[in-house]
């Protein structure tokens, strides 16, 4: 069937646009406009990147009044059908702009931008000019000459340079041209130039000089005989080629033949060598060999797991299981295994690890047991390594794509499996819009396919074990089907886990940053040959920096927030804005000399362990150290080998390693998370210490833990110390009921921002107001105390946590409610009018469903 007219959501974020417009379809192009195609369309007076939504044999509409698709930015589609659906629920789901969710979906290589052509006007064009002057003055490339009583000299410059290339773009032109923007755009308006517009990739495909033999049989043996002495080169060259009887890269040709490009140039010229430009993947694994390995025999416990697992791929049936396994209890040995009857199957599978996670050891596994059937995804790779991975993907050169959260959007055709590993982690939530929740849109996709998922951790989120053991608890979005793992495979046992009181070790008189049996067990391991991980999640030197004085604390100027002192560049920094300043020697408010750094960041912990431990070799792990390409696996790599005794970090360090020689796990400081105002702060402090102890004792040597705290009765620690998820979750329950927290609702975090601080808070109030307004006529408003089956409940506004950030005021509210209630249309309708009724493009409003950080 042949479509005349296509629906299509234009790259313009904004209410206005936030819709499909109608295009005709070009014969040209109309065989290959599909579902998913991505399009360069005429909006307003420019060209801007769209994306086709829908296709329609009829026209809809007044067809004199559409204009047509401009061109056809890719032969194949760069989003298959189901991710088209899949981008309109998340819209809706998450209340964002629909172009929001389908920018998410392609690799930044695709975001392209319009680029201006500029070209000399053709002859027709120009004709009645040159005609007044009685002139025609035709030059050999179509272009045209007019009389100097016509053009300027910066004119005539300006024509020639564009006439030798046959069309330049308008930044290369302002480059070679700087100050003439007037004077081009005046040529544009007298037709002596002329403009075009097209959609520019910011990643092209990547090709390399190719070369091959253009003579075979009897025809290159006359070839070879035909070189005289001086063309011995030649001759080795064409000689190389045939022998190879392949195509082989120009720089491989002279490298190994040690010859000269003018040596392969004479080849061409004679006829005897093809050379061309042949397009290739980039491959950011290339050189590295990756051992094979086989399939482990299953326990008890894995075979039951597995068969279960398998029972749905087998008979494509979409099904969510939580694999609820202890540290080491081999839930990456289950992923692999079913993925493999997956790929059986004739399906593909995508797994999902945080991306902290996403360590060399994790792909280092999935590369050993499938080679080059996988596809690597995350953010340590360029943009042209992305690109090409997602090529592969698309094209179906593999099977398996494993990445962090936008993996969920690789574009397999026949997917059969999901497995989310860790997915407890709050990173699988993006803080950007559009605001998804990878867990969500995995169930989402997975439904589309008949495809099973793996909802894999030791310590699952509540939403998560409460739904599976309530059939869907009270959100009623999905029941998981409850798998269990106990047991380690290798018979090692959990780890021995100690709580350390520091104020005790304070009133004892260490005033150290490690307490004496954390510095016992350190000294032990180093007299022994055996590694640590300590952990502290948190960067930096010192978390902030006071005058003694006076009670000066550094903050940011921009931001509500003290800045935190790196050591290494001696320089402040905010964590939010990125403003850094160079760290004072006095007081700036009153010039005193009394400055101290106060808190615990990772370098200070390094100098720490320098002074305490001579000779001690430290490999940190955080932000500041991981930030170069390929930095992260240099380190790990450097543990692995046993070039460093203790592995200090951040969260990084915390879960997904897998070393044979730690057995000593230290938790610098336990409470951090505990003093943040959120509510899932006790179930985050709990998970943390749960993993980072999972790191201890995992094969043969026996493990011990020494978790730091000055809130050591807090239950999330004293059950992390217990490895007693169950308890933790019977305690942690009954606060959530209490108050209505999920899962016991469900959350909408709205927050509003504007450099005018009471602007900001008369429209906080007013958009609250209005918001309970509604509610309360569509019946829905009240207290969820009354435990209805539908209820809602609106708190705020109030100052955000951080009421300033980027020079911008926050307020915000909290919708909390349960049921079958649309409340996410109700917020966004109402943020909608909000914004129309004060025509204040500096208002802004976010609306985060499903928030995992109250910010």
């Amino acid at each position: 069937m042949t479509y005349r007219m296509a629906k299509v959501i234009v790259d313009v974020p904004s209410r206005e646009t936030d819709r499909p417009f109608d295009y005709l379809i070009p014969d040209s192009i109309a065989g290959w406009i599909e579902v998913g195609s991505r399009v360069g369309v005429p909006f307003g007076r420019r060209t801007v990147q769209g994306f086709v939504v829908s296709l329609h044999e009829h026209f809809e509409m007044d067809s004199t009044r559409m204009k047509p698709i401009q061109e056809l930015l890719d032969m194949v589609p760069p989003l298959p059908p189901d991710l088209v659906a899949l981008a309109e629920w998340m819209s809706h789901r998450y209340a964002c702009s629909m172009i929001k969710v389908l920018q998410a979906m392609i690799p930044a290589a695709l975001k392209g931008k319009a680029e201006r052509y500029i070209r000399v006007a053709a002859i027709s064009a120009v004709e009645a000019q040159q005609e007044a002057v009685g002139q025609s003055d035709m030059v050999a490339d179509n272009s045209w000459m007019a009389p100097p009583s016509l053009l300027t000299a910066e004119e005539e410059a300006i024509i020639r340079y564009i006439a030798t290339s046959g069309e330049v773009t308008m930044t290369s032109l302002g480059s070679r041209y700087p100050g003439s923007g007037d004077l081009i755009k005046d040529m544009l308006s007298r037709g002596v130039l002329t403009e075009s517009q097209a959609i520019k990739d910011k990643v092209r495909k990547k090709t390399v000089k190719s070369v091959t033999a253009a003579v075979r049989g009897q025809d290159a043996q006359d070839a070879l005989a035909s070189f005289s002495g001086q063309a011995r080169r030649q001759k080795e060259v064409l000689q190389f080629l045939l022998e190879a009887g392949m195509t082989l890269s120009l720089q491989e040709v002279l490298s190994t033949l040690q010859v000269t490009a003018g040596t392969v140039k004479k080849l061409v010229e004679k006829g005897y060598v093809h050379v061309e430009d042949v397009e290739v993947f980039r491959d950011p694994y290339a050189g590295r060999r990756f051992q094979s390995s086989e399939p482990l025999t299953r326990t008890p416990e894995q075979e039951v797991v597995y068969h279960q697992l398998v029972q749905a791929l087998d008979a494509r049936q979409h099904e969510v299981f939580l694999l609820h396994g202890v540290t080491g209890s081999g839930k990456t040995e289950v992923y692999l295994q079913t993925i493999e009857r997956c790929i059986s199957l004739g399906r593909q599978a995508i797994v999902l690890v945080p991306e902290i996670s996403l360590t060399p050891q994790m792909v280092e596994r999935f590369k050993g047991r499938f080679g080059g059937k996988v596809a690597v995804m995350h953010s340590r790779l360029s943009g042209g390594e992305r690109y090409d991975e997602w090529r592969k993907i698309r094209e179906g050169r593999v099977e398996v794509a494993i990445g962090a959260r936008s993996a969920i959007f690789a574009p397999f055709k026949q997917l059969g499996l999901i497995v989310m590993d860790e997915e407890h982690e709050t990173s699988y939530k993006q803080e950007e819009t559009p605001k998804y929740h990878a867990r969500d849109v995995a169930v989402r996709r997975a439904r589309q396919h008949g495809a099973a998922v793996i909802l894999g951790s030791a310590t699952p989120s509540l939403e998560s074990y409460h739904a599976a053991r309530s059939a869907g608890g009270d959100l009623g979005e999905y029941a998981p089907i409850l798998l269990e793992m106990k047991q380690r495979p290798s018979g090692s046992k959990l780890p021995v886990v100690h709580i350390v009181d520091m104020r005790e070790e304070l009133k004892e008189g260490n005033h150290s940053m490690f307490s004496r049996p954390l510095h016992a067990g350190i000294a032990a391991r180093l007299e022994r040959g055996e590694q640590t991980v300590l952990f502290l999640n948190r960067r930096g030197y010192s978390t902030f920096v006071m005058c003694r004085s006076c009670g000066y604390v550094a903050g940011c100027p921009d931001c509500d927030i003290s800045l935190t002192y790196h050591q290494k560049s001696n320089n402040l920094r905010c964590h939010y804005c990125g403003y850094a300043e160079t760290a004072p020697a006095v007081c700036p408010e009153c010039g005193s000399e009394h400055i101290r750094y106060f808190g615990t960041g990772t370098q200070r912990v390094e100098d720490e362990l320098a002074k305490l431990f001579p000779g001690i070799r430290v490999i940190r792990m955080d932000v500041d150290t991981t930030s170069e390409k390929g930095s992260h696996e240099k380190l790990l790599q450097a543990f692995r080998e046993k070039k460093g005794d203790v592995l200090l970090g951040t969260q990084m360090v915390a879960k997904g390693l897998d070393f044979p020689d730690v057995t000593l796990v230290g938790v610098i400081a336990a409470d951090t998370a505990l003093n943040f105002p959120d509510f899932r702060s006790a179930e985050k402090t709990f998970q943390l210490l749960t993993q980072v102890a999972g790191r201890a004792g995992r094969h043969l040597l026996p493990g011990e833990v020494f978790i730091q705290s000055y809130i050591p009765d807090h239950y999330s620690i004293i059950h992390a110390s217990g490895h007693d998820y169950l308890a933790f979750v019977r305690d942690e329950l009954k606060h959530r009921k209490a108050l209505h927290y999920p899962p016991y609702s469900r959350l909408i975090l709205v927050t509003l921002s504007h450099e005018k601080l009471p602007l900001l808070l008369r429209m906080a109030e007013n958009f609250t107001g209005d918001l309970r307004a509604k509610a309360q006529r569509q019946g829905w408003f009240g207290s969820l105390d009354r435990f209805a089956a539908a209820a809602l409940d609106i708190l705020g506004p109030v100052a955000s946590p951080i009421p300033r950030i980027k020079n911008r005021y926050r307020f915000q509210c909290m919708v909390k409610y349960r049921g079958d209630l649309d409340a996410v249309k109700l917020v966004r309708e109402v943020a909608s009018a909000t914004l129309e009724q004060l025509k204040d493009a500096t208002l802004q409003i976010s609306i985060d469903v499903d928030p995992q950080m109250l910010m």
